[in-house]
């Protein structure tokens, strides 16, 4: 099912923060969930909401939602692999405590 990606403020810096050939694969790869492809996992645990789709060293946390009867993939996160999942979980831990 096609569908929308929206992508969050600190994905779209991660990415611009980026050497142009690994910045080119992300887009390319993010584009890619428009149709479900790519290295995907379902995350466990806290982030179990979460998906993450890996390109080289780098995570790209992302939920799936149906909205107006259409597919939305929201990229709320992006890192190199050694932080993403410790830092995701220290920002979900400090929104849900404002």
């Amino acid at each position: 099912m096609k569908g929308k990606i929206r992508v969050s403020a600190q994905v779209e810096d991660f990415i611009k923060s980026l050497a142009p050939k690994p910045r080119r694969r992300i887009r390319l790869a993010i584009k890619g969930l428009d149709q479900g492809r790519g290295d995907i996992k379902r995350l466990e645990g806290s982030l179990q909401p979460f998906s993450r789709l890996r390109v080289a060293g780098y995570r790209i946390i992302y939920a799936e939602r149906t909205e107006r009867g259409m597919r939305v993939v929201d990229c709320v996160f992006a890192e190199a692999r050694p932080l993403v999942y410790e830092l995701f979980i220290k920002l979900l831990s400090e929104d849900a405590m404002t």
